[in-house]
């Protein structure tokens, strides 16, 4: 048994040093950074497409309860600014060419990773308040129509999605989020170590 364990101690010390070079850490770090502004990219054209869809409903059903338009102004106006925000995220990312000035960029992914930790905390309570209000007072007069049963599942059912995407949902998102910006850090962080030595 002690031979054992002076063997797993042995093991336990070695450690292989890898080297990679630098051209194939940019190659690496380019497709996850294409990833990542694709990936939000994405979610800028998904919200577009939702403040098209509930602008759609607005314009061709008829309501008549002011409430109804009210709830459906904030609806708009709340995916609206998240998109201008999530545009904003977009933009620190996409402009740089990171080929040319790998801390350059690695400082700009930085100021991307502390605007998403406010998009997911401080951001998307007022995103989620703002869209259960504005859905609040849009079921004011399309829930009166229906038959009671019907009122609860409704009710029920977005009550249930509000709870599920802030809570569960949120935060794997945040965490696999934080675990791809992290791990990109790092391979920027290595890129510039690599190219300082090489001066």
């Amino acid at each position: 048994m002690q031979e054992f364990d002076h063997i797993e101690a042995l093991w336990a010390k070695h450690t292989v040093d890898v080297k990679i070079s630098a051209d194939d850490m940019l190659k690496q770090a380019k497709k996850d950074v294409n990833n990542m502004r694709n990936k939000s990219l994405l979610n800028i054209i998904g919200m577009a497409l939702s403040i098209f869809a509930v602008a759609a409903i607005w314009l061709f059903l008829d309501f008549t309860s002011i409430t109804t338009h009210l709830g459906i102004s904030i609806i708009i106006l709340a995916i609206a600014a998240y998109t201008v925000i999530l545009y904003a995220n977009h933009r620190v990312i996409a402009q740089n060419d990171f080929t040319e000035n790998p801390n350059v960029f690695l400082q700009k992914l930085k100021i991307y990773q502390l605007q998403r930790h406010q998009l997911y905390n401080r951001l998307y309570w007022f995103y989620a308040i703002a869209l259960s209000l504005g859905m609040s007072l849009y079921f004011f007069e399309i829930l009166s129509v229906l038959e009671i049963w019907l009122q609860v599942l409704i009710l029920a059912l977005s009550v249930g999605w509000v709870i599920f995407c802030s809570t569960l949902l949120r935060k794997a998102v945040i965490k696999k989020d934080k675990e791809r910006i992290a791990l990109l850090i790092e391979k920027f962080e290595r890129i510039s170590n690599q190219f300082k030595e090489a001066e």
